[in-house]
């Protein structure tokens, strides 16, 4: 595994800082990027982490919920490049402006900027084994620095320094040229990570004398963009790679060009002086030209680099200093904002700075109040992004909430996970039901919830009708209804569909009794329990189960013979070790051990199934203490495996905390410990998989606090194992929540006793309001187990059930 050692970049200060700091401290100690004595939490961020090992993280420069990206890509071909950056990598193809953070599937690097020093225009990136064959440029490790807002690197072919900063909508780039006759920067608006036969045509003009407007068609997304250039070009030209003689047109100023395509791009070239700078400003907007227009024309007025820059910094230190940590161990600490980094910047706006949006419905719309988010990956974030951003980022939760509110309102039904404002159902279950609920019931209700709760009802009743796509729907609803199940010979990921249906459905029936409809909540409370409709008896899992009732075959010697519903396969046999490649799958991304655990809202009811404490305890053990070589097929890509879990995918992420529900509350504090020092480090290979939009991220934070959200749309914290020495976390009215554990480290990872605000705290949970209303929580910590406290019936966290 890479490690990369933790770099800080250097401020500009001012005399009378300086001047300042001697009185002072009465001496000069330079030690870091921090405009005061000691470091501020935004100088632990390391933006390489996650950057290697299937972490899918990009190092570039981004605020706190921008909508500029601005990052390196290596390459955009294949699922290694979805962020578009592979820390192994040593070439660069250029610095576009959209990425996401940690996902799975391949998407953005759009508007690519490139400079480079050659008298000949290429016009394709070339390949990593020759660079020399495109505009692509080697670059050493070394050469490369990322702090929050700002990245740069040197370009070792052409000895050019490329500095990156941004604001919420404008990427604003620095590049420092050599002496050169023809230096020039070229815009490929061809670049596109994981580009295929669904993206359309391009459009690009040169207007006045230094600036590139146009368009792209991005899978269906229209990304409008300005790029302004602070110095007059020279020398500029278009091009057309699907013509033979790219250069289609170019000339002097005051020549004007245009080009449409597939395949389009420009360059402006210049005559520099060495060390001169070259800045370009490049505004995105997803509803028109006019708005990334007024965009830069607001946001970056004029050509300071430098104040962007530090504005960046600040932006984010504000957003840090919102929880803090206190611990000797100066790693956990880079681990820790790197990981609340990573949790705000995932989520990110989708208007422009007048409010436009483009909605659902492909009109434009006015968010008014609120800022628009276009993208939710819900079945990885509902767990744990959605939650801590309840405490750490308050004002954020109704910009999530009313923006939902707005996409059912255009798109005339509830969605479920989609990107870029584009409905696509991309896994199972309807969660962003959990997302809601959730916001709900900790308090957040600045949005319609009426109309919310009757979009919700109607998906889990009805099936969609046309124009809205059959896909729209929840996936087996009928047969869910009249059977208490999906079944597997009609429906894919069957158990998993069961199981976050019925999960989603009690978060539903949550909400119903909270608004005083009993009659709802019943129906959907009943519907709650239809987990128990796939559990099976004789062997102890929640297994696939057919249309006429029966349970899907054990291994045998069928193990060839596939079951065909459609377009879809799947293996005819159940194997619980099985992890099939979709479509030829029954659980998702997951076998039938891992999916055993994923009855959320009804932990203690998951406990009386499997036989009691005794024996779920020992089936936890099991799970946690298997040979992980032995899934069938092994994981490939997958990361952070202790037995048969399985950190790196999201249906695990809960399990650790389980035990709390079966009187051990010590197991959870050893296993949650185990994790995070196993799986969360610092350095480019620093995350146990794919970071999933922030939801690794998230579950550090929260778990390394000593709590985590086993049941979204409960306002209940299970208790685990404190990281920390102490956590504090700065709420409104001036209030602060801390978290002390005493006695804490590594070895003593087990909570002896504890107090709340002074008083004996003998359970493994905490309410929100709790948190929210200030005050200490104070662990003593210890070597060994304290196999009496958390336990009993009234320690235990929420469960449908108890």
């Amino acid at each position: 595994m890479n490690t990369r050692p933790y770099k800080y970049t250097i401020l500009k200060k001012t005399y009378s800082f300086w001047l300042s700091a001697i009185c002072l401290v009465g001496t000069i100690a330079i030690q870091s990027c921090s405009k005061r004595s000691g470091k501020e939490p935004a100088d632990y961020v390391d933006p390489f982490i996650g950057t290697d090992f299937y972490g899918h993280t990009f190092p570039g420069a981004v605020v706190p919920f921008g909508m500029i990206q601005l990052s390196p890509d290596h390459d955009t071909k294949g699922w290694t490049y979805s962020s578009g950056y592979s820390y192994s990598d040593s070439t660069i193809e250029g610095f576009s402006h959209t990425h996401f953070s940690g996902v799975g599937m391949t998407t953005g690097g759009d508007i690519l900027l490139m400079p480079t020093v050659k008298d000949k225009i290429q016009t394709s990136p070339g390949t990593k084994d020759n660079p020399d064959s495109g505009y692509r440029s080697r670059y050493n490790k070394d050469d490369e620095n990322a702090t929050p807002g700002y990245y740069s690197v040197l370009l070792k072919d052409d000895n050019i320094k490329a500095e990156l900063t941004a604001t919420k909508r404008v990427g604003m780039h620095r590049y420092t040229f050599p002496k050169a006759r023809r230096s020039n920067i070229l815009l490929d608006l061809a670049h596109e990570i994981g580009k295929d036969d669904k993206s359309g045509k391009s459009v690009l003009k040169i207007v006045g004398d230094s600036t590139i407007e146009g368009y792209k068609d991005a899978n269906g997304t229209m990304v409008y963009f300005v790029a302004k250039f602070s110095r007059p070009f020279d020398y500029y030209g278009t091009w057309d790679s699907d013509y033979s003689t790219p250069e289609s047109a170019e000339g002097y100023w005051p020549y004007k060009d245009e080009e449409k395509g597939l395949n389009v791009g420009a360059f402006v070239s210049y005559a520099t002086k060495e060390a001169e700078q070259i800045l370009v400003k490049v505004a995105v907007s997803f509803v028109s030209v006019e708005g990334a227009r007024n965009n830069l024309k607001t946001e970056i007025p004029d050509w300071d680099f430098d104040k962007v820059k530090n504005n960046a910094h600040k932006a984010w230190n504000d957003e840090l200093t919102k929880v803090s940590v206190k611990i000797s161990d100066e790693s956990k600490k880079q681990i820790f904002y790197t990981a609340v980094y990573r949790s705000l910047l995932a989520q990110y706006i989708g208007q422009d700075v007048d409010g436009q949006y483009m909605g659902m419905d492909n009109k434009v719309h006015t968010a008014k109040g609120y800022d628009f988010v276009p993208n939710f990956s819900c079945w990885d974030t509902y767990r744990s992004q959605h939650p801590l951003l309840t405490i750490i980022a308050p004002n954020h939760v109704n910009d999530l909430v009313k923006s939902i509110a707005a996409k059912t309102s255009e798109f005339g039904w509830l969605p479920a996970q989609h990107f870029r404002n584009e409905f696509g159902q991309g896994m199972v279950g309807d969660h962003l039901v959990p997302v809601i609920v959730d916001a709900y019931i900790k308090g957040y209700r600045d949005w319609d919830i009426e109309g919310l709760y009757n979009a919700m009802r109607r998906k889990a009743l009805e099936l969609p009708t046309a124009p809205l796509p059959a896909s729209a729907g929840r996936s087996g609803l009928t047969d869910y209804m009249s059977l208490g199940y999906a079944p597997c010979d009609v429906v894919t990921e069957s158990v998993p569909n069961t199981l976050e249906l019925a999960y989603n459905d009690w978060c539903i029936a949550q909400l119903a009794d909270a608004l005083g409809k009993k009659e709802d909540a019943a129906l959907f409370y009943k519907r709650a329990q239809n987990y128990k409709n796939v559990y099976d008896p004789s062997t102890q899992f929640m297994r696939p189960r057919r249309k006429n009732g029966a349970w899907l075959e054990e291994k045998g010697n069928n193990e060839q013979k596939i079951d065909s519903v459609g377009a879809h396969h799947y293996y005819r046999y159940f194997d619980p070790l099985l992890v099939g490649r979709r479509p030829n799958r029954h659980y998702t991304e997951s076998n039938a051990w891992q999916y055993l655990w994923s009855v959320q809202h009804d932990a203690k009811g998951l406990v009386t199934l499997l036989g009691g404490d005794e024996a779920f305890n020992n089936r936890l053990d099991t799970f946690f203490t298997m040979d992980a070589s032995i899934s069938e097929p092994k994981y490939v890509g997958v990361v952070g495996t202790i037995g048969q879990y399985v950190h790196g995918n999201q249906p695990s992420h809960h399990v650790a905390y389980l035990y709390n529900y079966a009187s051990a509350p010590w197991k959870t504090q050893y296993r949650t410990r185990e994790i995070m020092q196993k799986f969360y480090r610092t350095g480019p290979g620093g995350l146990s998989g794919n970071e999933d939009m922030g939801s690794l991220s998230s579950w550090f934070v929260l778990s390394s606090m000593g709590i985590y959200s086993v049941t979204p749309g409960s306002s209940n914290y299970a208790i685990g194992s404190p990281m920390f020495d102490e956590v504090s976390i700065n709420l409104k009215d001036n209030k602060t929540f801390s978290i002390i554990a005493k006695n804490n480290s590594p070895e003593n990872k087990y909570i002896q006793s504890a107090t709340l605000n002074g008083k004996p705290f003998n359970r493994c949970f905490i309410d929100h309001a709790e948190i929210m209303a200030g005050g200490e929580l104070v662990f003593e910590m210890g070597a060994t187990p304290n196999k009496t406290w958390g336990v009993g019936k009234d320690a235990l966290p929420y469960s449908f059930s108890k």
